[in-house]
């Protein structure tokens, strides 16, 4: 029994429904995700950090090495787009961007499935992205850092990076400014103070691109 399927060269409903996310620039929706709500009147201002069970959610820019077995022909090395596509043949753009290693395997494993029987897929990732977030304002290093490869940062320890507080910083006023989807801009005031107090409170993510401005105090 042949290895391939017959097909007309195109995926079927169930295909393109799986892929339509790439047009859509969809790739961080769905039940992995949790988003922070802003409520009014809630003193407390600490956004939800979004995981993923299983590990390292994959995101632009990654380099990903894709092998499927006994099919040399379709080892493909591909950097994850801003949409969170990457292109495979026989199946076009696949979306992996926000899903972890396992996640990503099983989503091309399934679209193969259309031209394949039983394909075994391996994945990983050959290079990680840079994702840089900025400091600025009552820090003793103000300037560019990098977030750890797989690992997430949380805002304390951004400003751990860039030295710390200066004397005359207010710790209770800090500002993280970041760019949305569109051009938009989500900008959270922060009591990085009270963070710091409370043991086992959920943390504040920096993500890529993020603006951190630590404000001055007032005498």
């Amino acid at each position: 029994m042949s290895k391939y399927k017959y097909t007309s060269g195109n995926l079927g409903v169930a295909g393109r429904l799986l892929f339509a996310g790439c047009a859509a620039g969809a790739f961080f929706q769905g039940e992995a995700s949790l988003v922070a709500q802003v409520t009014v009147g809630v003193p407390a201002r600490v956004e939800v950090v979004r995981r993923i069970s299983g590990g390292y959610a994959i995101t632009p820019g990654d380099l990903i090495l894709v092998k499927v077995f006994q099919e040399d022909e379709l080892d493909t090395t591909a950097r994850v787009a801003k949409d969170g596509c990457i292109s495979f043949p026989m199946v076009g753009s696949v979306v992996i961007g926000g899903k972890t290693l396992a996640e990503a395997t099983a989503v091309l494993g399934a679209a193969l499935k259309e031209y394949l029987v039983h394909p075994q897929v391996t994945m990983r990732i050959m290079d990680y992205s840079k994702r840089r977030f900025t400091v600025l304002g009552q820090v003793n290093r103000p300037g560019i850092y990098d977030i750890p490869d797989d690992a997430s940062l949380s805002l304390l320890e951004g400003i751990g990076l860039a030295g710390g507080y200066s004397r005359i910083a207010n710790s209770s006023r800090v500002t993280v400014k970041r760019s949305t989807v569109g051009g938009g801009e989500e900008i959270f005031k922060l009591d990085a103070k009270q963070m710091a107090r409370s043991k086992g409170a959920p943390g504040f993510a920096l993500q890529a691109g993020d603006t951190v401005v630590v404000e001055e105090s007032l005498f």
